[in-house]
């Protein structure tokens, strides 16, 4: 049994893509996935499942479900808990000296960005807002607040050409936690 996290794009945002976390944990269980557990309203998911499916055939699966439900797409992405453990680990700013953990922010994409993408959006420089790429996350360390950043989830998706969904360095932990005192 393997231990997965999925996290979904722009449900519940201001009224739109409305889904009750009671109804996608019917979802997921309905696939076959165990332990369900979800976490906010912006649809954070831990979830069991035995088979050996790969992370892009479980978007799939997800996104389809969620589609025949509710008739509307809502991204996702899935990846495992020691995937979600490295990025806790591996975060640079957190070697910092008095860093402001209430200002970071992880932006998950969906693959690994080209080289040339990398290169190009390196370039850009919106101090005192940072990011580092590391694989497939993003950290994001906004001093004047994530809501005045123009290091956005859409700006990583334009740049990197690849899916993407942003969560704050309290919700990684907080699901972190989650499969510790669960699973």
């Amino acid at each position: 049994m393997k231990t997965y996290i999925s996290i979904l794009r722009g449900i519940n945002v201001s009224g739109q893509k409305k889904i009750l976390m009671a109804d996608l944990k019917k979802i997921y269980e309905s696939l076959g996935f165990s332990d369900v557990v979800t976490y906010i309203q912006s649809g954070n998911v831990l979830f069991n499942f035995n088979k050996t499916n790969s992370e892009s055939d479980l978007i799939q699966t997800i996104e389809k479900a969620i589609q025949d439900e509710y008739g509307f797409q809502v991204p996702v992405l899935v990846f495992t808990i020691d995937f979600l453990k490295n990025t806790v680990n591996d975060n640079p700013f957190l070697k910092e000296f008095e860093i402001d953990t209430e200002k970071l922010h992880v932006t998950y994409l969906a693959e690994t960005p080209s080289i040339e993408k990398l290169d190009e959006i390196n370039k850009f420089d919106f101090s005192p807002d940072r990011f580092c790429i590391i694989g497939r996350t993003v950290y994001v360390y906004c001093p004047g607040g994530y809501g005045n950043t123009k290091l956005s989830n859409t700006f990583f998706e334009n740049k990197l050409k690849v899916k993407a969904t942003t969560r704050n360095w309290k919700t990684t932990l907080k699901l972190i936690e989650i499969y510790s005192t669960l699973f």
